[in-house]
């Protein structure tokens, strides 16, 4: 059973969220960081649930601050920010986090979100006939000019030199690789790497676009806009 941490200010949300997750997760709740800090000696979760504004340390702290740790640089994130904080969100991206979900927000959009970031993690064990190979056939990286993904080694290589992604990241540029050269919309984006198809959450796929480019730096040139449709990679 997924072990899933959430850190949570609010009494009356975290109880309610771990209720809800209790049925199919093992989930555990802290009040604040310093709570977090303590539980984490305990135990790594497989995802964790980070709220933005805490007491005595804000989330984007906390998600650095993880990110920068090996041990636990590689735990899937979910932001909960506040409705209209873009900038927010925005930070929370290009410091790695994995999603967000803005409050209010029900109970079953966020399980969906959870369960989707995790089926994305859980994939990076497969092998590579999960990702569609046949016995006896040679493995062939995804190549768009300098860019190569190894789904096999899950990595991500520009001119050459190996370039961090998150799980989202990665598979929003494998999606893109993969159909190089045709228009993915935005809804087909969020219903392949998200699974989800929630009206109005398309700048998700966006804010996730421009911390991709900003990654790969030269490599980002691949990725091209196609106004009021979508993206493809060329």
């Amino acid at each position: 059973m997924p072990n899933i941490f959430m850190v949570e200010d609010d009494d009356s949300i975290r109880e309610l969220v771990l209720y809800a997750l209790g049925k199919d997760f093992d989930a555990a709740g802290f009040p604040s960081p310093a709570a977090f800090w303590q539980g984490l000696k305990t135990g790594t979760p497989d995802l964790l649930l980070l709220d933005i504004m805490l007491p005595g340390q804000d989330g984007l702290s906390v998600l650095k601050t993880l990110k920068a740790d090996k041990k636990t640089a590689r735990i899937p994130i979910i932001l909960l920010t506040a409705k209209g904080a873009e900038y927010d969100r925005v930070k929370g991206l290009d410091a790695g986090a994995d999603d967000y979900i803005t409050k209010p927000f029900s109970v079953l959009e966020l399980i969906s979100r959870v369960n989707a970031v995790l089926r994305r993690s859980g994939a990076r064990t497969d092998t590579s006939l999960a990702d569609g190979a046949e016995a006896g056939e040679p493995y062939t990286p995804l190549r768009v000019q300098n860019v190569t993904l190894d789904t096999e080694k899950h990595l991500v290589t520009v001119d050459g030199r190996e370039t961090a992604l998150t799980y989202k990241e990665f598979e929003l540029l494998r999606l893109l690789m993969e159909h190089r050269g045709a228009v993915l919309t935005r809804e087909k984006i969020l219903s392949q790497i998200w699974d989800i198809d929630f009206e109005g959450e398309s700048r998700t796929v966006d804010m996730h676009i421009k911390t991709l480019r900003q990654k790969l730096g030269a490599g980002g040139e691949v990725i091209h806009t196609v106004r009021g449709v979508g993206y493809k990679a060329e």
